[in-house]
């Protein structure tokens, strides 16, 4: 089945599909529907044709949006790895969950995550591609946070090199043969100088694999791909990729054929993953969920403004202007999702513990932040609540989100910057000064949202 289409025929293909549709109530929904969640590294706002990308082709993600639903005002848990996953997992905000930034620290026995309650209501659980959960993951750190396999990168600078010596399966090293990295750090960081295996496309087929040998049983898969982050130790050549693809004949800098051709091969491989749910049968009985962890980098020698990678938005990851913690995220669940339609409810990453759990039938963790976006996803708008505001901190900055209003504070010394993003989503214009009273509530928040953990 061919997953090339053009941005034409997309449109076109969800007009036709969206006319046909029919929103399913709740009870509609399949008992235990499998669950695949696609996570890449690193990816803008901008950075997909479905959300506005003109030269980086995307047709299979395209596609993914025309036969489902496309979120506007989606957030990631924070503007850096390790916290951003965090979050995910554990349905808390960075002003409570347990990894905060990119320094050491591991979640605790008392996180409860998303994967825990899965597997405890009947789900094979599977983490494919990058872990890195905090610094340093000891080599069972899936495990023990309630996965049943685990497949790929345990290290955040592991999973910077595409090329290392080895991988790690179920809490065992693998090695990669053929992969050579001279005076590699113990965490397998570096740039090979030999080159066989890249470990994008070993993550793309062990996703199939998993998909296969789960075919008869509820499943989740964590599919964390690392495409496009880039190689911070290889500098300007840090964009690695097998090949350039259709850019390689284009007169544009070397990261950037290398940052285009990654995110075109991702997409191929995120179409034969939709293409192997239909093969065998499980298309309307699985809910696939396809994101980015934060904003686009400028590393590896990457320049987010040359495709304009974060579409409209002011900022890039480790920012916490919008460009750096707003991402896409788009659903599709054929016969439950209505297809080709789009959605403005501001969710975030927090939101997916709950929206999983209410899939599966299973009871939220208490304490946790989230609110299922389940309703958004069955077209019943009047069913879903609403956050009062979202909110995120990394190292001394801090943001907030209330309806259209958007605080954001570099320190703590600092004074709050304020933005209508109804009316400036690209934060331009500072209007504090003129909203005292908004910016006087919305310092409350801030200042309450932040909880000391351990």
């Amino acid at each position: 089945m061919s997953w090339r289409l053009s941005r034409t025929h997309v449109l076109q293909l969800a007009a036709v599909l969206a006319a046909s549709f029919t929103v399913p109530n709740l009870t509609a929904a399949a008992e235990k529907p499998n669950l695949i969640y696609i996570m890449v590294d690193d990816l803008g706002y901008g950075d997909l044709g479905c959300y506005g990308q003109r030269r980086i082709k995307t047709p299979s993600i395209d596609r993914l949006a025309a036969e489902g639903l496309r979120f506007t005002d989606h957030y990631a848990g924070s503007t850096v790895c390790a916290p951003s996953r965090c979050v995910l997992m554990t349905g808390k905000h960075t002003g409570h969950a347990r990894i905060r930034s990119n320094t050491p620290g591991l979640m605790a026995d008392e996180d409860v995550t998303v994967a825990e309650v899965l597997r405890g209501v009947g789900y094979r659980t599977g983490v494919i591609g990058k872990w890195g959960i905090g610094h340093p993951p000891p080599p069972g750190d899936p495990a023990r946070n309630g996965f049943d396999y685990f497949y790929g990168y345990l290290d955040m600078w592991h999973a910077h090199n595409f090329y290392p010596e080895f991988l790690f399966r179920n809490g065992d090293k693998v090695p990669l043969a053929g992969n050579r990295v001279p005076s590699a750090p113990a965490n397998g960081s570096g740039v090979a100088v030999e080159r066989a295996q890249y470990t994008h496309d070993l993550f793309a087929a062990e996703a199939l694999q998993f998909v296969e040998r789960n075919r008869d049983r509820p499943f989740f898969l964590y599919l964390a791909l690392n495409i496009p982050h880039a190689n911070n130790e290889a500098g300007r050549r840090g964009m690695e990729v097998p090949d350039y693809g259709r850019y390689a004949d284009l007169d544009w800098p070397e990261p950037q054929k290398g940052h285009a051709a990654m995110i075109t091969r991702m997409d191929a491989d995120v179409g034969r993953l939709i293409a192997k749910l239909a093969e065998l049968g499980l298309e309307e009985n699985t809910l696939v969920l396809f994101t980015s962890d934060n904003g686009p980098h400028r590393e590896g020698g990457a320049d987010p403004d040359f495709n304009n990678s974060n579409g409209p938005l002011r900022g890039i990851k480790r920012d916490l202007y919008e460009g750096g913690i707003r991402v896409p995220l788009i659903a599709r669940w054929p016969g439950k999702v209505a297809p080709g339609t789009t959605t403005d409810h501001a969710s975030a990453f927090w939101d997916f513990l709950p929206t999983a759990c209410e899939l599966a039938g299973a009871e939220s963790p208490k304490g946790i932040d989230g609110i299922s976006y389940l309703p958004t996803l069955l077209g019943d708008a009047s069913r879903q609540k609403q956050h009062d505001h979202l909110y995120w901190e990394f190292q001394n900055k801090q943001a907030v989100r209330q309806a259209n209003w958007k605080a954001v504070r570099l320190n703590p010394s600092s004074k709050i910057e304020l933005y209508d993003l109804d009316n400036d989503l690209g934060e331009t214009t500072n209007i504090a000064a003129d909203n005292p009273t908004i910016v006087e509530r919305m310092t409350r928040l801030i200042e309450a949202a932040h909880v000391d953990v351990p």
